[in-house]
């Protein structure tokens, strides 16, 4: 596979973004009312974003996770963040505004390119909304979350250097409330800290690196065992790290 284009290389050949934006126009194909019904679920009236807290369907897109990777290691305009991932413009475009709109990303400034202007986004986890801390939403968008992530996590997974060492683990066990909180406050840091120390995609001597990691409490009546669905704190961890 071929390094992606340096962006600063290519930001005089970059076309505007295309002026439609998400209120109007047609969306990027492949997209069906299904999948536009349930990302209006996670916002709130008009259109905007429930509070400061983001629904988590506004996350159930593969490529708007590869977005907020990208995002997190330096800004780029759409025209950019395309090249970088191999879709097209329009499309990239398409999410950036949803993702933007939802208070995810921020438009860091604009540059003059071939007939007209381009914004720059940035992914920072520290000044965005908290996904999914707000009010407990359904389990279907916890699932449809799930699904952007198994698939995300299958096509890295394609890409995995085997050479190189990394690190698995997978549970379901039942843990006592005060271990469960210390290693989610853990799971939390580790996160900032991964996010934190991203650097541009592509950089000389930096490590590609997959980290997908997801804790939560389950219900105390499922397949644990009748005897035990009245034990307190109870918690099935999920977290793969590459």
């Amino acid at each position: 596979m071929s390094e992606p284009e340096n962006p600063e290389r290519a930001a005089a050949r970059e076309p505007a973004e295309p002026t439609a934006d998400a209120g109007g126009g047609a969306s990027p194909a492949g997209r069906d009312a299904g999948e536009e019904a349930g990302e209006e679920a996670g916002r709130g009236p008009g259109g905007a974003a429930a509070d400061t807290v983001v629904g988590l369907r506004v996350l159930a897109h593969p490529l708007r996770l590869r977005l907020l990777s990208l995002l997190t290691g330096r800004a780029h305009s759409a025209a950019e963040a395309a090249r970088v991932l191999g879709q097209s413009q329009a499309n990239v475009s398409y999410h950036l505004r949803r993702l933007h709109a939802a208070g995810l990303v921020d438009a860091v400034g604009e540059e003059s390119v071939r007939g007209g202007t381009a914004k720059r986004y940035r992914y920072d986890p520290r000044t965005g909304p908290k996904v999914g801390r707000g009010p407990a939403e359904g389990v279907d968008a916890y699932l449809a979350l799930a699904g952007a992530l198994a698939t995300e996590l299958r096509r890295r997974t394609a890409q995995r250097d085997t050479a190189v060492p990394g690190e698995m683990t997978d549970a379901e066990v039942w843990l006592e409330p005060e271990v469960w909180e210390r290693i989610r406050r853990r799971a939390d840091e580790l996160g900032e800290e991964l996010h934190e120390s991203a650097l541009p995609a592509g950089t000389p001597g930096a490590v590609r690196v997959s980290a997908t990691m997801v804790l939560f409490a389950m219900e105390a009546g499922g397949a644990g065992g009748a005897g035990e669905a009245k034990r307190p704190g109870g918690a099935r961890r999920e977290a793969v790290e590459e």
